[in-house]
């Protein structure tokens, strides 16, 4: 067989496994979104005999889901600004100093990262038993940013060793203080990296259902990845259309946030800073 049919077949093989993959992916979606529209919604995929609202009505009028959507937002938007904070304060020194123990640090830090939540669970919990959060929003973005830091830290220290300390030197020789160079240099010459991690930290929090499933005893604070629970019945009864209604809406602002910073994810995944060491 000639070199050249070898590579016209496995490309054929390889766009094939694409569109199964691809094909895998649409159809969930396409019931989710056919679903979300159709009163009498089912586990089949189907076009619906009547296309209504129904469904989205039903959720936004049932008390405590727009709460739940609220909640989501706090904990989210809380939870990703003081992920940001603490992580440009913490991967600077690490980024800008070499030493033996900052790269010693940089390794435990993605050590800590590959520890799982349920592990540290308990020792978390009675942690906010002492200091009396356990039920409380402020207790759950505190644990959610402990959690998230470490690889925040990570991703935005690898960010930083893209950006070269001579134009941080060349502002202090113009009279800049480090916190200015920071301000003014470094994080607009890593922003597609800064907002990569922003996006990641976001997603993250707005999708966290664990956390606040054992720390939150008030329906009325569930964010919205708990509140799914109250769309079925005590007897097991699913109403599919309303469970695909509120995830369609439960995805809308992960959809527009990608869609505004796809652009800058890119380029900060071509810096190299989530693979550089």
């Amino acid at each position: 067989m000639k070199m050249h049919t070898r590579k016209r077949i496995g490309s054929a093989l390889s766009y094939a496994v694409l569109i199964l993959i691809g094909v895998a992916f649409a159809i969930p979606a396409l019931w989710l979104f056919l679903a979300a529209f159709d009163p009498e919604a089912t586990l089949a995929i189907k076009l619906p005999e009547t296309w209504s609202l129904e469904n989205f009505k039903f959720i936004l009028q049932k008390d405590g889901m727009l709460q739940g959507f609220l909640n989501s937002l706090i904990i989210a938007v809380c939870t990703t600004l003081i992920i940001d904070v603490v992580s440009v304060m913490a991967a600077y020194p690490l980024s800008r100093y070499k030493s033996k123990a900052a790269s010693n640090v940089s390794l435990g830090l993605l050590f800590l990262t590959s520890l799982p939540a349920s592990a540290m669970m308990l020792s978390t919990y009675k942690l906010l038993i002492k200091f009396r959060q356990i039920d409380n929003l402020f207790g759950v973005i505190m644990i959610m940013s402990a959690a998230g830091t470490p690889y925040a830290i990570w991703m935005m220290k690898n960010f930083m060793d893209t950006v070269s300390i001579d134009l941080e030197e060349a502002a202090w020789v113009d009279g800049a203080t480090k916190s200015q160079a920071i301000r003014k240099v470094l994080l607009p010459l890593m922003l597609p990296g800064f907002i990569t991690v922003t996006t990641y930290n976001f997603i993250n929090a707005w999708g966290n259902f664990y956390t606040p499933f054992l720390m939150l005893m008030s329906a009325e604070k569930f964010p919205a990845s708990v509140n799914i629970y109250r769309l079925y019945d005590v007897h097991g009864l699913v109403m599919y259309g309303q469970v695909a209604a509120y995830a369609v809406i439960y995805i809308i602002p992960i959809f527009v946030l990608y869609h505004f910073s796809q652009d800058n994810m890119s380029q900060g995944f071509s810096m190299g800073g989530a693979t550089k060491g």
